[in-house]
């Protein structure tokens, strides 16, 4: 199976090449290559291409950039990247029969369902900021483009080891490690993800032929400040430089953050992919930098 990938030297991106480089072959396209998704001449090479399956990984994902961006409405970066950019590869994949994987935001909700309540795939996205809104504007480009797609929903991705970016278990791994102080919100509820878990789901996704909407999210729903907690215990680093605060205090004139982001993944489980508990997926970290 040949499989396309927009921004293949991410985050995510570079963890799916390498965990799954034996059973696909990718074609990568990002901005080394020559590929510009704002620009629908530079799709050119992708369109060329005989992958049958396009994941669309490039996004612009600073939420407070993007915020800085809410003024120039469609002139902004967000806007150009994450609807126009989104909308462009979805054309492409219509008009070429190509099957779309496209990675959205836990981001696209807002927040106000009870701790309780985790969001499903059913329920209507609402955004509460910039970063969100052009996320759930490039879903529904997808969904309305004719492309045969899957639309994926991920929140906060960490994985053992990359040099160039940080995730935000490594970023509080860091501090912690430094004997810095780390500030942790705990009005905020979230579903942390593995990314090689993540990457197992994409296999499904792809070998079983699905479409729709999956939350490729992990099975514990926490606080940052539970998650710094939890990190601290499995590293066996000093807990008490970890100090709570809240959301409006921590992101005092920055973009809003909904308060309740936890996913369902019921979905994704029962085509077979076992997503980890925060716990697992940092037991399992370890044995990767131990290797």
């Amino acid at each position: 199976m040949k499989v396309g990938i927009i921004g293949s030297t991410g985050l995510i991106g570079s963890r799916v090449i390498e965990l799954l480089k034996n059973s696909y072959e990718f074609s990568e396209f990002n901005s080394s290559t020559g590929t510009d998704i704002t620009n629908a001449e530079s799709l050119k090479s992708l369109a060329e291409s005989d992958s049958e399956w396009v994941v669309l990984l490039a996004a612009k994902t600073d939420v407070d950039g993007c915020e800085l961006d809410k003024a120039l409405g469609e002139q902004g970066d967000a806007w150009k990247i994450n609807v126009v950019g989104s909308q462009n590869v979805a054309s492409l994949c219509h008009k070429t029969g190509k099957k779309l994987i496209y990675v959205s935001t836990d981001f696209v909700f807002d927040g106000t369902n009870s701790e309780e309540e985790l969001y499903s795939e059913n329920d209507t996205p609402n955004p509460v900021n910039w970063y969100a809104h052009t996320k759930w504007k490039g879903e529904q480009a997808v969904q309305e483009s004719g492309a045969e797609h899957v639309i994926v929903r991920l929140a906060y991705p960490y994985r053992a080891v990359l040099d160039k970016k940080k995730d935000f278990m490594r970023a509080i791994k860091s501090r912690l490690e430094s004997g810095q102080p780390v500030m942790a919100v705990t009005d905020h509820l979230f579903t942390p993800t593995f990314i090689d878990d993540f990457v197992m789901a994409l296999e499904v996704i792809i070998s079983q032929d699905v479409r729709g909407i999956y939350h490729v999210v992990g099975n514990d729903v926490m606080t940052p400040y539970e998650a710094a907690q939890i990190i601290a215990q499995e590293f066996d680093l000093d807990s008490s430089l970890i100090s709570s605060t809240t959301r409006a205090e921590y992101f005092k004139g920055k973009a809003d953050r909904p308060f309740n982001l936890s996913l369902n993944n019921d979905k994704i489980n029962a085509l077979g992919v076992r997503m980890k508990t925060f716990q697992e997926g940092l037991q399992e970290v370890k044995k990767q930098i131990n290797r």
